[in-house]
């Protein structure tokens, strides 16, 4: 298996959990029997994520994730996470602010094997598959 994660924080807060996110993508991967794959996260802010999301998908507000393929085939892929939305549903959701960067770490990973949340009945699968990879 080779893994090339790269992570990276745009953002004026430090620290960012690296190693737990790292740990969490790797476990997703792994899970999901992928041999190899390229992922790089960014770590952005509100302000960023909201100008990538309006550019990108026309929606006109901030979004926690944001995920893009590069390759059809192989897994390569690039992750925008908000540090200023993930601090806020961490504490909507009464988890730390590293639980939130690795959940969603995980829910970005998810997106680049296949998984969609469009419909509820995908929304809850891949939340159960972020539980596990998280654990």
């Amino acid at each position: 298996m080779k893994f090339e994660i790269h992570i990276f924080n745009d953002t004026a807060h430090k620290p960012i959990p690296r190693a737990k996110m790292q740990r969490v993508i790797e476990n997703v991967l792994h899970g999901e029997k992928i041999l190899e794959a390229r992922v790089s996260v960014v770590v952005v802010d509100d302000m960023r994520i909201h100008a990538m999301n309006k550019e990108f998908l026309q929606h006109d507000y901030p979004t926690d994730i944001i995920t893009f393929s590069l390759e059809d085939e192989d897994i390569d892929g690039e992750m925008y996470i908000s540090i200023d939305t993930a601090r806020r549903q961490a504490k909507e959701y009464g988890v730390s602010l590293t639980n939130e960067l690795s959940r969603l770490a995980a829910h970005g990973t998810l997106h680049l094997v296949g998984y969609d949340d469009a419909k509820a009945e995908d929304r809850t699968n891949m939340s159960k598959l972020e539980d596990k990879y998280m654990a």
